[in-house]
């Protein structure tokens, strides 16, 4: 891994844990989780196993420390791990149409869906987590929104991203589309 990709990865954590800040929990302390639309942005610019493993990490761990959901810490790092090593193998298996935009989004709501499946069944059924509603409630209250607000935002971002990539001197998966 070079220094400056492990720089870029870090801003993407960074933006991602700011953005996660300032939205406000929903039903049961439950939020949008925007570090993961960063985390997924990383995981197509850089698609390997080790800095999948390190964006999984980090982000995870952020998002932990800054849930509002009870008992959100380890859920968050079992979650972020388990749904950056899929994401991964999607764009792996995926990797000769990856780069349309249609594919990308598609797996934007797909590791959307499975990250906030995850942390749900791990949150409320390993870790038993004392929230006043259920797993559908907030499956429909909680992921699905936030699915629709993960795509919004990596639709206005990842441009963003791939062109200040294109004119740096970074060598990711994008600059190589």
């Amino acid at each position: 891994m070079k220094t400056k990709n492990l720089v870029l990865m870090a801003l993407l954590v960074g933006v991602g844990a700011a953005l996660y800040m300032v939205v406000p929990g929903f039903i049961g302390g439950m939020k949008p989780d925007f570090m993961l639309t960063m985390m997924f942005i990383g995981i197509l610019l850089f698609p390997y196993a080790k800095e999948t493993f390190l964006l999984s990490l980090a982000t995870g761990v952020l998002s932990g420390l800054f849930t509002t959901f009870p008992g959100g810490l380890v859920p968050n790092i079992i979650d972020k791990a388990i749904t950056g090593l899929v994401f991964l193998g999607a764009v792996t298996v995926l990797a000769k149409v990856v780069q349309h935009t249609f594919v990308q989004l598609a797996l934007i709501v797909a590791g959307t869906i499975v990250s906030g499946a995850i942390f749900l069944g791990t949150a409320l059924f390993v870790f038993q987590a004392n929230v006043p509603v259920g797993f559908a409630a907030l499956f429909v209250g909680v992921v699905l929104p936030a699915t629709a607000f993960n795509a919004i935002a990596f639709a206005v971002i990842y441009p963003i991203i791939t062109n200040l990539v294109k004119r740096s001197s970074f060598k990711t998966a994008a600059t190589h589309a």
